[in-house]
């Protein structure tokens, strides 16, 4: 399993890092992606990797250059740095691994990802 952290509320303009840890499996094995999904909204992603040669892949556009996704995994776990946060921002978000070892992106979209946590919730509100 894989359990998200580090959510919070926030004003715009601010930062936040969310965690992911995976417990039962080495999360370095597998494709990763974070996804968000704000009220009303279908489920997005926002940054994923490949395990085919271990890069980030993808982000989302409207978080390029706002967004960095990184691994420490001697603590198994994946990070999401978050920058200059704006009200649109707001969102649960997840992350999520692909069901083999060694796959790629699947394009960051969540239906190719197979575990998932039950979100850390963002909010960005003045």
């Amino acid at each position: 399993q894989v359990v998200e952290s580090g959510g919070g509320l926030v004003q715009p303009g601010g930062s936040l890092t969310l965690s992911c840890v995976a417990s039962g499996f080495t999360l370095d094995d597998y494709a990763i992606g974070w996804f968000r999904q704000a009220p009303g909204k279908e489920r997005e992603g926002v940054s994923c990797t490949s395990k085919i040669d271990g890069a980030v892949k993808y982000y989302l556009p409207s978080v390029k250059g706002r967004f960095t996704l990184s691994r420490n995994n001697t603590a198994n776990t994946v990070f999401l740095r978050m920058k200059n946060l704006n009200v649109s921002d707001t969102a649960i978000y997840y992350c999520a691994a692909r069901g083999r070892k060694g796959e790629g992106w699947g394009y960051c979209k969540p239906n190719e990802y197979t575990t998932w946590g039950q979100g850390t919730q963002v909010t960005v509100s003045s």
